[in-house]
């Protein structure tokens, strides 16, 4: 797998297909993007709160033409929002425990694949989906690496004692959603609760800053940076 130096959107597609899974007993679907070798590491790529959007199968694109089998779980069951308001509503909606169930439903669906290589898998996720990276590693112990970008937990901070991931957390300074001092909270929590000392990095930029579908928050610098750290340690700790 080559690095990228920057993280454009896609071009020339990876190969691409819809694939429905068992969670806990009850079908569901996602976004499944093959590397042009047919098979490799696996990566759990988690939606923000928009829903499977055109942003989250690209990331699964951009993963996959880097040599990784990307699964983007349709956490929304095919629902996107189309404004804030009713993304809310539909994060709101959303059962914090069927989530994180139906993720490592994901997990497992993955790594049976017969293209699948590793043996665990890693999980990049975007604000609501961030804060679910943190709680799917924090249960799973077949995720060694978590990347949670800019992530979001909506509610009580998940138990870390059997953490086993590796974490790589990408946040914003300039984002009013996740201050600093909480960061620094969480950080503290995960080392104490897990003995692993997550890796958070801050950008000069605000909330959403690598959703480059979203220009009036998209920041190509701070992107680039974070998305070469990310393959990095993908590479490294899958």
């Amino acid at each position: 797998m080559t690095d990228t130096p920057h993280a454009p959107r896609s071009t020339g597609r990876p190969a691409h297909q819809n694939v429905t899974f068992d969670s806990d007993g009850t079908p569901a679907h996602g976004c499944l993007a093959l590397p042009p070798a047919g098979r490799g590491p696996g990566v759990i790529v988690i939606q923000e709160w928009w829903g499977l959007t055109d942003h989250i199968a690209d990331v699964a694109d951009r993963l996959a033409a880097e040599g990784f089998v990307a699964l983007a779980p349709d956490l929304y069951g095919g629902n996107v929002a189309h404004d804030a308001q009713e993304a809310f509503r539909m994060m709101r909606e959303l059962p914090e425990q069927r989530a994180v169930e139906l993720l490592s439903g994901a997990v497992g669906h993955l790594l049976a694949r017969p293209e699948v290589t590793s043996d665990t898998v890693g999980v990049v996720g975007f604000c609501m989906g961030g804060g679910f990276v943190l709680h799917l590693a924090a249960r799973d112990a077949r995720v060694s690496a978590a990347v949670p970008f800019y992530g979001v937990i909506q509610h009580e901070v998940p138990d870390f004692s059997g953490l086993r991931a590796q974490i790589l957390g990408h946040y914003g300074e300039r984002d009013e959603s996740i201050p600093l001092p909480t960061l620094d909270g969480l950080r503290r929590t995960i080392e104490q609760q897990s003995g692993i000392v997550p890796d958070f990095r801050l950008y000069p930029a605000g909330h959403a800053f690598f959703n480059d579908g979203r220009p009036e928050v998209y920041d190509a610098r701070s992107s680039r940076q974070a998305w070469t750290s990310t393959l990095d340690f993908l590479k490294s700790n899958i």
